[in-house]
């Protein structure tokens, strides 16, 4: 490979994304009837217009349904199983990583986030649209040609990918310190980190056990690794620097997965990494290893080690401009940022040469043979460059507001295109609006139901905290959506949400699909055989437990305290609960409508029958399990073909061996006699096959 050649990360990229995508569609294809089916908790039918609008005009794929003869509910799965078939075939097959298979994938879940309400409203959910969207431009588009070649893109559409990954981690850690925390200036935001997470791991409780010192100093290196290390790594003309940002996010998101699940999030900023290396590292391990430490290692280093003296006057320059709410890049000069000529020698810089830089003038495509080839590619090439500019303009612009600039500083024309694409979500902004870690414990909404109204049962859910006695559950890549709200309603203390008073009416109503949220286990849901009467929330804080404190709590994970009410005691009949079903949109005026009986229709239906009774975990674990034995029997069958010795070549083909001293030496001492007489023999055959005269 060339120096500062992509062709491998992009690969990696890609096909990340289409994993990622395979996790998304097939988590939410689990949670649809107790989310949006007919008896769930938002039932997408009340969403469908009542006319029907041209196909440009819909915002969601899902508006189509009736022209297929679906149900709305039918509708979203067969989206979601479309999206996990598509992104199956892209993990598997290198010529499914098109631009038009992501184009596709990127219209279907963005249909998805249209209708999906306060559920699919999440931040990874806008990150892996925004992500898509990279896909779309960075992926070859081979489908409509005979032959479909890596080479034919420009690096500046995977530049983007970096651009992003830059935005997700340095405005994180800026808006740590731009919120005015408390816990992060004095350190102790890791230890309430570990508790307040949305689903904190078993070895969070261990890590939280760490002493204190030792947390602190994590927190150091959380905002290091996120401030400090994306702006002096993730841009620099050295290599060596951006494969150091490279391990050094990758060994955070691997934290941040051990202590609190393999969430989309972290597999997203893993994905977008991958932009920081190139194919010299890849292939760096095939070529002759080099023993020892020679001055040649000390050069590659080199520019690491001096980082380390310029990284105490960032700090001091990066946390002067919090203070005075200048933090980002897009209002501060670079003249103010004196930190970056000041720590890499000159001799540095022109040894090792900048690479992987994106070269908008070098045309690569126009090498490639044919006039029709040519023209394709160059217009592709233009399309690509053309759109990656245009969203490197739209990304500013929701950061105008953080950086306390004036939107009539942007261009008209960049406002004007983003409100106008605002609805596609091709640009997200991230870490505008840091959520406080809470020094008093991590908040949590129990449900409780009873039939008398004296005797109160608790209604623990299976991925967050409820019983104290409980395991932290591993969740894997499986992103239960309610009890993400559930941790987000009790951190904001907001109980009038639509979706709260819908899923308190339908566990009064002991709706199957809504309770296999909560619990698949009946055997774990004490209401399985007769739904409750009367239901209430509390609001508890929860505590990771201290052997050393907590002695009376040896066996618990938990302990907690009672904070307040969140949710007054309400039957079917109440009229508190019928207004809020009422101002939510939520009550029910028609009666809902038998699907009709289509093949697809059937086989919608036969595939949920099999999934029903099934967690996500479990679902998506399979799945996992599934593409993993895939994988490995391919690498096996790859193994044993390679390990296959070549077939000996025939005689006739045989090549010549060169003939050894020891021969050499024995035809020399051979007799005279024998040399007169062979050359006599020779002169003869040489002279009866030049003689006309041949005997029949």
């Amino acid at each position: 490979a060339k120096m500062g050649e992509v062709k491998t990360p992009r690969q990696w990229f890609l096909w990340s994304i289409a994993l990622i995508y395979v996790c998304a569609f097939a988590s939410i294809y689990v949670q649809i009837p107790g989310l949006y089916g007919d008896e769930g908790i938002l039932p997408v039918r009340l969403q469908m217009p009542k006319e029907q609008r041209p196909l440009l005009e819909q915002e969601s794929l899902l508006y189509l349904g009736p022209s297929l003869g679906l149900a709305p509910q039918q509708t979203l799965e067969l989206m979601c199983l479309l999206g996990v078939a598509l992104g199956l075939g892209a993990v598997l097959l290198e010529p499914l990583r098109d631009s038009l298979i992501y184009l596709c994938l990127q219209a279907l879940y963005l249909s998805l986030y249209n209708v999906g309400g306060d559920f699919l409203h999440s931040k990874w959910d806008v990150l892996l649209l925004e992500a898509g969207v990279l896909a779309v431009l960075v992926a070859p588009l081979g489908l409509l040609r005979r032959h479909s070649s890596y080479s034919y893109h420009d690096p500046v559409s995977f530049w983007l990918t970096r651009w992003l990954f830059f935005r997700l981690t340095f405005c994180t850690g800026v808006s740590k310190l731009a919120s005015g925390d408390p816990t992060w200036y004095d350190l102790s935001a890791l230890s309430h980190h570990l508790e307040n997470q949305m689903n904190p791991t078993l070895l969070a409780w261990y890590v939280h056990q760490l002493p204190d010192w030792l947390l602190r100093l994590g927190a150091v290196v959380v905002l290091q690794s996120e401030i400090t290390v994306p702006l002096v790594t993730f841009f620099a003309p050295i290599r060596r620097l951006r494969l150091f940002g490279f391990y050094v996010q990758l060994f955070l998101q691997l934290c941040y997965i051990l202590t609190g699940n393999c969430s989309l999030l972290n597999l997203l900023s893993i994905t977008l990494s991958f932009s920081l290396l190139d194919d010299d590292h890849f292939n760096s391990n095939s070529g002759p290893k080099k023993k020892g430490f020679s001055g040649a290692h000390y050069l590659d280093w080199c520019p690491v080690i001096h980082l380390g003296s310029g990284v105490c006057h960032a700090q001091v320059s990066l946390i002067w401009n919090v203070f005075e709410k200048q933090i980002f890049f897009v209002c501060t000069k670079s003249k103010d940022l004196e930190f970056q000529p000041m720590i890499l020698p000159k001799s540095i810089v022109a040894r090792d040469k900048p690479r992987n830089l994106p070269s908008v003038s070098s045309v690569s495509c126009v090498c490639t043979r044919g006039i029709a080839s040519k023209l394709w590619s160059l217009l592709q090439w233009a399309v690509i460059t053309v759109a990656a500019a245009a969203v490197f303009a739209l990304s500013v612009v929701p950061y105008t507001s953080m950086a306390g600039m004036s939107v009539s500083k942007v261009l008209p024309a960049v406002r004007d295109a983003y409100r106008a694409v605002e609805r596609y979500q091709l640009v997200g902004a991230y870490g505008i609006q840091h959520r406080l870690i809470s020094a008093e414990g991590r908040p949590e909404i129990i449900l409780e139901g009873s039939y008398d109204g004296l005797t109160w049962t608790e209604m623990n859910p299976m991925y967050k905290p409820g019983n104290v006695n409980a395991v932290p559950p591993i969740v894997g890549p499986h992103q239960p959506r309610l009890e993400w709200l559930m941790w987000q309603a009790a951190q904001g203390g907001d109980d009038t949400s639509p979706w709260f008073t819908g899923l308190i009416q339908r566990l009064l109503q002991g709706k199957p699909e809504v309770v296999s949220l909560l619990q698949v286990d009946e055997a774990q849901y004490p209401f399985s055989q007769r739904p409750p009467a009367l239901i209430k929330a509390k609001l508890y804080n929860y505590h990771f437990t201290d052997p050393a404190k907590d002695k009376t709590h040896l066996q618990n994970w938990w302990r907690r305290q009672y904070k307040k009410d969140f949710f007054p005691i309400v039957n079917l009949d109440d009229p508190t609960l019928k207004k809020l079903l009422e101002e939510s949109g939520l009550k029910e005026k028609f009666p809902v409508q038998p699907g009709s009986d289509t093949p697809v229709s059937q086989v919608l239906s036969l595939i949920r029958g099999h999934v029903k009774g099934l967690s996500g975990s479990l679902v998506l674990s399979t799945l996992l399990a599934t593409l993993a034995g895939i994988f490995l029997i391919k690498a096996v069958f790859s193994w044993a073909l390679g390990s296959r010795k070549p077939r000996p070549a025939s005689a006739d083909h045989k090549p010549r061996k060169p003939k050894e001293p020891s021969e050499m030496a024995e035809k020399s001492q051979a007799p005279a006699t024998s040399n007169r007489g062979s050359k006599k023999d020779s002169n003869e055959k040489k002279y009866s096959e030049r003689s006309p005269r041949k005997r029949k």
